[in-house]
């Protein structure tokens, strides 16, 4: 979860008062927070944030604003947004996205502002909003890179494009020596960090003003003069560039909203789109792009096991910063500027419970009472264990959510079966695995140091698309092994499947498995049961090994656990 240190001076100013620590604890769920240290020394409240879809409390400001409105019930207002039906004025300030940057990175926005001078302590906090923004809900710059720019240095419009990375060149944060893109990629330390976005590409973003002036190399580095943002400075451009309009925009909106909240005037940008959006070809940033949301007071009832009033459910929204009015059966709400994760009347519901106060809801006992015994599919996988485990296979725990590399790319499989997260943390947990086999890869990835065979296996859950179901998925219970030694194939592993099968007393037979790229041709086969297929075994294919770095020969099988159970 994201954990982020606030100073003492801007979190109190910000809050409007002081507290204890013991009171911090009593008030940061509001914020679905947690206290996770404060240092006297350095004066530094240390806050660990447990919802992942709150990139708006990820900084100090965020954090304060939703305390200030829970015990103050006052909800802020931020004058300078723009809508599709009232656009304010950018006073000249414009940037223009380039078409040659579509496909590459293809939207860059931004806003400006001033009137307030940076000390030590702001300007690390505004550093910290950045990297928490472009690394956990930017995906480490995938999605969102962020850059802060020297204003009253730049002469605007700002250009966004996509241009030669041997022929463009400037000088980068950090070093006197000028390097061209393609250079920096291996010459600068944030290239070799995050390079490999673009590498790629035969073409690299590129951001710059009207004089030709370098701002940045999106989404690795700043230029050292326009870029370098110091303290005293006053005057600024906020600048974001990536693949996904909505995640920018609300990026934007979240940090113009810490900035003003934090005494910056919040001046709005004009943005010039190369294509055509659901917004326009033109919009001035910060821009409001959310919609109205309606919950039901029936569901909201439900969900939370009290009936409140409309205007008692109106006034804990309201405590949470959303405005809500009466609207028919329930209220309907106007998504706060800065928050985007309003995606289900549920979420009104649990706005409306926290803002109405935990400590309100009487606890219930249980009417109903249940005696704890295993599942039939438990006890069948108990037995499935217990057999591997004789035939000298070691149980193996994994993660159920990894990446597309994992899960995909490494399994030379396509991707039409595999659910992914809508709003993943990082890239490393954004697909729920549709398979334990590229765990059991990961394993012996890391393993050539250790004696031969290998044998290990797991039983655990595997999420995979189906439109039969009315959630479009399906989850199963999967068991897979994998068995590696300089000569083993797929006689070994057939012998391996007799065996299960002998021992859970089930009748199968075999039939060749075509066209799995995850095995080497005529050296896999298919398990069927009953008529149903319910798995498949035989020799990983080499291009598999290669991909997850492994060079002795192996075999793999999965089956799914809840088939074998009912056949």
């Amino acid at each position: 979860m994201p954990k982020i240190e606030a100073p003492e001076n801007i979190f109190f100013s910000l809050l409007g008062k002081r507290m204890t620590d013991d009171e911090l604890v009593d008030i940061f769920p509001v914020a679905k927070a947690e206290l996770d240290g404060h240092d006297t020394e350095t004066h530094t409240i240390k806050i660990e944030l447990n919802d992942t879809n709150r990139p708006d409390l990820w900084s100090t400001a965020g954090v304060a604003r939703a305390l200030k409105c829970y015990q103050n019930e006052k909800i802020p207002e931020y004058g300078f947004f723009s809508t599709a039906d009232d656009e304010k004025p950018s006073d000249g300030r414009m940037v223009i996205d380039d078409e040659s940057a579509i496909g590459i990175r293809d939207y860059s926005v931004g806003f400006a502002a001033k009137g307030k001078k940076v000390d030590d302590e702001l300007l690390v906090n505004l550093i910290q909003s950045q990297e928490k923004l472009c690394s956990n809900f930017g995906r480490k710059r995938k999605t969102i890179a962020m850059g802060i720019y020297r204003s009253n240095l730049i002469k605007y419009p700002v250009h966004y494009a996509a241009v030669d990375p041997d022929a463009t060149k400037f000088v980068p944060l950090g070093m006197t020596e000028e390097l061209s893109l393609r250079e920096i990629l291996t010459k600068h330390p944030k290239g070799r960090d995050y390079g490999h976005i673009v590498s790629s590409f035969p073409r690299f973003p590129y951001l710059y003003d009207d004089n030709g002036d370098t701002l940045s190399f999106p989404p690795v580095i700043n230029s050292a003069r326009i870029g370098a943002v110091e303290v005293g400075d006053s005057d600024f451009f906020l600048e974001f560039s990536g693949p996904i309009l909505d995640d920018l925009l609300l990026a934007s909106s979240i940090m113009a909203c810490d900035m003003a909240d934090m005494g910056f005037e919040i001046l709005p940008v004009k943005v010039r789109f190369a294509k055509e959006t659901p917004y326009g070809k033109e919009i001035t940033v910060p821009y409001y792009f959310q919609k109205e949301v309606h919950a039901s007071s029936e569901l909201i009832a439900k969900k939370l096991g009290l009936s409140l009033t409309a205007d008692e459910e109106i006034k804990a929204l309201g405590r949470m910063g959303v405005r809500a009015r009466k609207d028919g059966d329930g209220v309907t709400i106007r998504v706060p500027e800065y928050r985007n994760d309003f995606l289900h009347e549920v979420d009104i519901a649990e706005d409306v419970m926290i803002g109405h106060g935990l400590q309100n809801f009487e606890p219930v006992m249980p009417s109903d009472f249940t005696i704890g015994r295993l599942s039939p599919v438990e006890e069948f996988s108990r037995k499935v264990k217990e057999i591997l485990v004789g035939l000298g296979f070691q149980e193996m725990m994994y993660n159920y959510l990894g990446s597309r590399k994992e899960y995909i790319e490494n399994m030379h499989v396509s991707d039409e079966n595999a659910v992914f997260i809508a709003n993943p943390m990082s890239e490393n947990y954004e697909v729920i695995r549709p398979s334990v086999l590229p765990c059991l890869l990961e394993s012996e990835s890391v393993s050539g140091h250790a004696v031969y065979p290998h044998n290990i296996f797991e039983i655990g859950k595997i999420t995979v698309r189906d439109d039969s179901d009315n959630s479009g998925t399906v989850t199963k219970d999967s068991l897979g092994f994998f068995s590696s030694d300089a000569k083993i194939g797929y006689n070994e592993a057939a012998s391996y499947i007799n065996t299960l099968m002998y021992f859970l007393r089930k009748d199968y037979t075999l039939q060749e498995a075509k066209d799995d790229p995850r095995f080497i041709p005529g050296r896999a086969a298919l398990v069927i049961v009953g008529g149903k297929t319910v798995g498949i075994f035989g020799e990983t294919h080499p291009q598999v090994l290669e991909s997850w770095g492994c060079s002795m020969p192996a075999i793999m099988a999965e089956l799914d656990i809840g088939a074998l159970l009912q056949l």
